[in-house]
């Protein structure tokens, strides 16, 4: 086994510890709307998509979820009446979660406080080229766990 040398050993636990922290500090500011980071990025991924609604499996994939934890958390936000779901006419077995008029208006009421957010908590901490750096290395980062899992 190939050891980490201290430069790889202290980037790696930067990036531990940095996400980490990123994410509860994002976490923390949403909590007042009675949001979690993740269920912004659902609402997100549901505002973006066609029809505001994706079938659950897709909307596993973008937010990054397994199917199980996506239908525990739906279920949650369902209770919350910001999404719903609905059955798919093509396919019995699946269903679609679409954003319900509550989840949109709070996707529109907590976006600028959630951009906010993240320029305090990340983007005013880099510079134009290390942003681009990070970007590209997590791309490379995603590209390379979906090639060994399931990503499509």
């Amino acid at each position: 086994m190939k050891w980490l040398d201290p430069a790889q050993q202290t980037a790696w636990r930067s990036v531990i510890r940095g996400a980490k922290r990123l994410i509860a500090n994002l976490d923390s500011d949403l909590k007042a709307a009675g949001l979690t980071n993740d269920d912004y990025g659902v609402l997100v991924a549901l505002s973006e998509a066609e029809g505001q609604r994706l079938r659950m499996s897709e909307l596993a994939q973008a937010v990054v979820e397994s199917r199980s934890r996506l239908s525990h958390h739906i279920g949650r936000m369902e209770r919350k009446d910001l999404v719903r779901r609905t059955a798919c006419p093509d396919d019995g077995r699946g269903s679609w979660a679409e954003l319900t008029p509550t989840g949109r208006e709070a996707i529109e009421r907590l976006a600028p406080h959630h951009v906010t957010s993240v320029r305090r908590w990340f983007l005013d901490h880099t510079t134009p080229e290390e942003l681009a750096t990070v970007a590209a290395v997590f791309a490379r980062v995603e590209d390379a766990a979906c090639s060994s899992s399931d990503c499509s």
